[in-house]
């Protein structure tokens, strides 16, 4: 991760070292708090994009990486990788690769560890999310789908390194196939083009404004356009999906 400097910031002899003292903070928390169950989410910003590798083919090779410093384990994979060892529940919230690997999923199956997670998807993704199953239940076909975004806080920061880009862009873009199937309705959206662009413009801090242009088509194949102009604050809807994995809070909704 680029263009960011942690005020606290961990050294150790290896990426292993440096799991280990995780293992060793949650340990110290949870003795310190009395607390009986712990889960770990991650909020941090995206990270640079990673594809699947060796190391992380198993969790033979991949311990043996971490024992090596292996530049493909990323820090959202040594927290994941010390949570899981602690036994305790990791969720993803940013668009990392993280424990999308055979060598992590392989591990909590073997720990009986829960896993999961794939961004928190709070802003325009989640629009996405909303429209298209719409266009999809009424067979509106699809051209175009542009999205444009500005924001000026620290993950806009990221944001504009082009490595974090490319791994939130792989996120936005994918939803949209994942959704509207187009190897099932090729004549509706086997050849949409979808742009995605994130700009950080300091001015607007924790605020974000996510613009989408997308061209649609209806019966007869008439074109007609849907425009979106969302201002959001990124965090304020991501807070509670953060406070729904809180074990402390779901046994008093349980109680109740």
């Amino acid at each position: 991760m680029k263009k960011l400097n942690g005020t606290h910031v961990k050294t150790g002899s290896s990426k292993m070292d440096l799991a280990e003292q995780l293992m060793e903070d949650i340990a110290s928390v949870k003795r310190k708090t009395g607390a009986e169950r712990a889960v770990m989410i991650w909020c941090a910003s995206t990270e640079t994009f990673l594809e699947a590798s060796d190391v992380h083919r198993d969790v033979e090779a991949f311990e043996a990486g971490l024992r090596e410093s292996s530049p493909a384990i990323a820090p959202s994979m040594i927290y994941a990788y010390a949570a899981i060892k602690s036994g305790v529940p990791f969720a993803n919230g940013a668009p990392n690769l993280t424990v999308d690997v055979p060598a992590l999923t392989q591990l909590a199956s073997d720990e009986g560890v829960p896993i999961g997670g794939k961004d928190f998807k709070t802003g325009q993704t989640w629009i996405k999310t909303i429209l298209a199953p719409g266009l999809k239940a009424r067979m509106l076909g699809l051209s175009g789908w542009f999205s444009s975004n500005i924001l000026g806080n620290r993950d806009g920061e990221v944001l504009d390194d082009p490595g974090s880009f490319k791994t939130k862009e792989e996120s936005k873009l994918s939803v949209l196939d994942y959704i509207l199937q187009p190897e099932l309705y090729p004549d509706l959206y086997g050849n949409f083009y979808h742009k995605v662009r994130i700009n950080y413009y300091p001015p607007r801090g924790d605020n974000k404004e996510g613009w989408d242009s997308i061209d649609i088509f209806g019966w007869l194949g008439y074109p007609m356009q849907i425009k979106i102009d969302f201002l959001c604050r990124d965090s304020i809807l991501a807070a509670p999906l953060v406070l729904e994995h809180d074990p402390s809070h779901r046994s008093e909704l349980v109680s109740e």
